[in-house]
């Protein structure tokens, strides 16, 4: 009984501490005419982050089918980030989402939406359809 009860915690504590985040930002990718902008900046600053910081991996997450021209969201979790890093990682995603949407054909690209203050959770993106772990 005894080997039974120090197996179950241990199994247990293993998902407790495998648990993913709770909270993810969302970066949505919109078309105006011509498709959607290109996910490349913005993940390019993710890698480089997680370098900077020393992370060893963001969790991302991609919503595909959200319209005819192939809209679609990505979710970044946050949970694992410091206070700090959750602030600098805002302010520098902010920094690369407004050069990307400045540095585009005003009639024809798509822009990228970005509200920091819209957190999204586990449990909304459990209902999502269409949602697969991102590959960089």
């Amino acid at each position: 009984m005894k080997k039974l009860i120090i197996a179950t915690a241990l199994f247990g504590s293993t998902f407790f501490f495998a648990q993913k985040s709770e909270n993810y930002l969302q970066i949505g990718y919109a078309s105006i005419c011509c498709g959607t902008p290109s996910d490349k900046p913005v993940m390019n600053y993710l890698t480089q982050f997680q370098k900077k910081s020393k992370i060893k991996s963001l969790e991302v997450y991609r919503q595909s089918g959200l319209g005819r021209e192939g809209e679609y969201n990505l979710y970044v979790g946050t949970d694992q980030l410091s206070g700090a890093q959750k602030a600098g990682f805002i302010t520098g995603l902010k920094a690369t989402i407004n050069a990307q949407n400045n540095s585009r054909k005003k009639n024809s690209d798509g822009m990228v939406n970005f509200d920091p203050a819209e957190t999204v959770k586990k449990a909304e993106l459990s209902k999502a359809r269409n949602l697969t772990v991102y590959k960089k």
